[in-house]
């Protein structure tokens, strides 16, 4: 009898001793919310995989695993909402009215842009990604509407790219030539007569087209073309903001990062989709950086400004001239700026 007992305890403590094995061998999984938490910290502030290591005090190559699935789920969670796939006709007439309305520049789109994405040399990959700047980068092209919100975006293109290069192969190009945009159909400026495109706003790396205004970039410009530019590069500084806040918010943009491009590409997704959804959820938030005027229409620059910068692309080769009916329309377009009908009081203060 006292055998038996003896023997119910052996078998106990052998068993003990396998289950705490089998617990120690077999690692009970992170949190959800703790890996969430991990990423926004990363995205956030910059912090390397080894300061998150002892922060939160999650092994590295376990965060470095976790990370970009992180950004994808945040990116497919919210890109519907905030940056939808297709935009409709009606979509493009609300932010041009938001243009008109907030930036005195009727019939523009989008402000069209592009920016450089430091990262470590990826492997065998030579000189693809070397800038201009002299350093190893992706770029990050973005149109941005009038409320500072990133309506489309393409990521990955190689630092040796210029900013004409990456506009000319990527799908937005074709989808303007071909009219497959739905941009709105030709309408009448305001107290216009004349049917006028809606266009996209770029600068002098982006051809000059019905669709795509750019300033004037001679050197000795005369006065109409002085307050041309001075309206559309007010416009313009729209998407300068929004990459300008977006750094600031997620300053892993600013650092240099050490991962493959492919992970790079989903930390700037997951970083444009948080920040559309910080525009759309917390709006007065904003205010805190973005460019103000005062009553006399003059700069108040945003806290954006104070820190470190997005670099931005090159639009200094490969330039883009225009056709004739880009031309024609930026001449219309100056006229109309100068005009009874399309002035506003204070331009002529601001040349």
């Amino acid at each position: 009898m006292e055998k038996t007992h003896k023997s119910k305890e052996d078998n106990q403590g052998i068993l003990g001793k396998f289950w705490n094995w089998t617990w120690t061998d077999v690692k009970e999984p992170l949190e959800p919310g703790l890996k969430l938490a991990v990423t926004l910290r990363h995205l956030a502030t910059g912090s390397t995989y080894a300061d998150l290591m002892y922060a939160f005090r999650v092994a590295r190559n376990s965060i470095s695993l976790f990370v970009p699935k992180v950004c994808e789920a945040i990116y497919l969670a919210y890109k519907d909402e905030v940056m939808p796939d297709e935009i409709t006709t009606e979509d493009w007439m609300r932010i041009a009215s938001d243009f008109e309305r907030i930036w005195n520049l009727p019939h523009a789109c989008g402000a069209l842009d592009g920016k450089h994405i430091r990262i470590r040399k990826p492997p065998n990959s030579g000189s693809l990604f070397f800038n201009y700047k002299h350093f190893f980068s992706t770029v990050m092209m973005a149109l941005v509407d009038a409320d500072y919100k990133f309506i489309w975006l393409s990521v990955g293109s190689y630092g040796s790219a210029s900013d004409s290069q990456i506009f000319r192969d990527s799908e937005l190009r074709p989808m303007l030539e071909d009219g497959t945009l739905d941009l709105p159909p030709p309408s009448p400026l305001p107290n216009g007569e004349t049917d006028i495109p809606y266009f996209l706003i770029g600068d002098d790396a982006f051809p000059l087209r019905s669709w795509m205004m750019k300033p004037y970039s001679r050197k000795r410009l005369d006065h109409d073309e002085r307050i041309f530019n001075y309206r559309l590069s007010r416009a313009r500084r729209i998407v300068e903001n929004a990459f300008g806040i977006l750094a600031m918010r997620f300053q892993i943009l600013i650092g240099t990062m050490q991962q493959l491009p492919e992970t790079v590409d989903l930390i700037v997704l997951s970083c444009t989709t948080l920040h559309n959804l910080l525009r759309i959820r917390k709006r007065a938030d904003l205010q805190l950086f973005a460019d103000e005027e005062d009553n006399n229409h003059n700069l108040i620059e945003g806290q954006w400004r104070q820190g470190a910068q997005l670099t931005d692309g090159d639009p200094g080769y490969q330039r883009n001239f225009g056709n004739a009916a880009g031309i024609d329309q930026r001449n219309y377009l100056k006229n109309y700026f100068n005009s009874e009908a399309g002035a506003v009081d204070w331009q002529e203060n601001m040349i």
